[in-house]
């Protein structure tokens, strides 16, 4: 069992432990969420659009926090995200819907290549 300075201490909240949730900047919000949800041990952690609100520094914070995160509990991590490079930081697998139709699937780097990926996605033909 986790506790609470466990906790913060893994998402970087330790600093913050004497502080309201309403007191804590957006992405430090993000933070307390994920403490939350960890604390029931998931084994898998199923998030959607988890960097979006975000500056580009609390972008790579969360990508490398949850990433760290997931390898230190051997969670299985599922995530929808439009930003493609926070898709291609995280990953080890990927599978690319447009309208509700997977066009891609594959590791980060053969997606990426993807034809109809680029197109749609990157904005490449």
């Amino acid at each position: 069992m986790l506790f609470r300075s466990e906790l913060l201490e893994m998402v970087g909240l330790a600093a913050e432990r004497d502080r309201a949730a309403r007191e804590l900047a957006h992405g430090k919000q993000k933070q307390l969420e994920l403490a939350v949800t960890l604390a029931a041990r998931p084994k898998m952690l199923l998030l959607d659009e988890p960097t979006a609100g975000m500056s580009v520094a609390e972008t790579d914070s969360c990508i490398a926090l949850v990433g760290d995160i997931v390898d230190r509990m051997g969670i299985t991590l599922l995530f929808t995200e439009h930003d493609m490079g926070v898709v291609f930081g995280l990953a080890d697998s990927v599978s690319v819907l447009h309208h509700g139709r997977l066009i891609a699937e594959g590791n980060p780097d053969a997606v990426r290549r993807d034809p109809e990926v680029r197109r749609v996605y990157l904005g490449h033909d």
